[in-house]
């Protein structure tokens, strides 16, 4: 891999920018020519780890620069692929959330200068029968601008975090060059204990008596609809309603006693550091006997940052 001057990247449905956060560990040298992002919590979430001054966008209004992109990054709205979502599909048109897909290509087609990369994350759920017309639509549209894409699903206990996060990612290259995701650096999983905090307060604990009868074997309340499972060698796919409906299962206290994973081991298992946490923290104060929806929101609106490490190195490797 030749040495990179400045990766240039364009950032869009932005998010707290793990891709950014994955290049600062990679020690890549970088210079983000613009991030897109409606949620005002995210773009403020973003400012701060990142020393920013963005403000909220909607994608819809977003038009390019001229500036050159190397890497084009995009995590567009999985509510309507996701399998315990709206499951309303992306159709061009239809103008679900999900749907907003198709306003990076169109982005594409503005820019002066198409991307060398382009590098997409979704939930698996977008390969089910009822939407991969939409996931195939997307790679036709870009092999129609000249690109060449490969996709894999990648589960993050894969690259050392204890999380069983399956998600879908697409690498297009400008050109006839291949991606190969069986190339990508895998590491063990780490052990859980050291992703959980000690001395949790007692605001974690669950309290809803539904949700207790489920998890100490009773019959189940016709009020809980959901499934909960016991963390024990790993976590389960955080959600952003982590407060509501603990997909990612809830620690065993002993005794039938059980509690949330906190904001802060949500950042954790999704590759984010205590550091940037802290930033967060700072800028979302805990409330007195209140969990943080939404920094819970946006841990579970990310993408872990391992996997994307993993990917530009290779990709790197494979472009420059």
């Amino acid at each position: 891999m030749r040495t990179i001057d400045e990766l240039q990247v364009l950032e869009l449905f932005g998010g707290i920018g793990a891709i950014r956060k994955a290049l600062i560990r990679q020690g890549i040298p970088h210079r983000v020519v613009d991030y897109v992002e409606k949620d005002r919590n995210c773009v403020k979430g973003y400012n701060a780890l990142y020393h920013e001054n963005f403000q909220p966008r909607d994608i819809v209004e977003y038009h390019p620069s001229t500036a050159k992109v190397d890497l084009l990054m995009h995590g567009s709205p999985c509510q309507d692929f996701s399998r315990s979502g709206l499951k309303r599909g992306g159709e061009r048109g239809s103008g679900t959330r999900s749907s907003l897909l198709y306003e990076t290509i169109r982005i594409i087609q503005e820019m002066r200068e198409k991307p060398k990369m382009i590098l997409w994350e979704n939930v698996k759920g977008v390969l089910d029968k009822n939407f991969r017309e939409t996931f195939f639509d997307y790679i036709h549209e870009l092999d129609r601008l000249g690109y060449t894409s490969q996709y894999a699903m990648l589960n993050a206990m894969d690259f050392g975090i204890p999380q069983k996060r399956e998600r879908i990612f697409v690498v297009s290259l400008l050109g006839e060059k291949t991606f190969d995701f069986s190339m990508l650096l895998r590491s063990p999983t780490r052990n859980i204990t050291s992703f959980l905090e000690k001395d949790v307060p007692d605001i974690y604990q669950v309290r809803q008596s539904s949700i207790l009868s489920y998890l100490n074997g009773k019959p189940r309340n016709q009020n809980f609809e959901g499934r909960v499972k016991v963390i024990e060698q790993f976590a389960y796919t955080i959600s952003t309603k982590q407060v509501r409906v603990p997909n990612s299962g809830v620690v065993d206290l002993k005794n039938g006693t059980y509690r949330y994973l906190t904001e802060r081991e949500c950042f954790k298992l999704m590759g984010f550091e205590d550091g940037d946490f802290n930033t967060l923290r700072a800028i979302y104060p805990q409330r007195k006997g209140r969990m943080s929806s939404i920094l819970y929101r946006e841990a579970g609106n990310s993408i872990v940052v391992n996997i994307l490490e993993a990917i530009l190195q290779k990709l790197l490797a494979e472009v420059f």
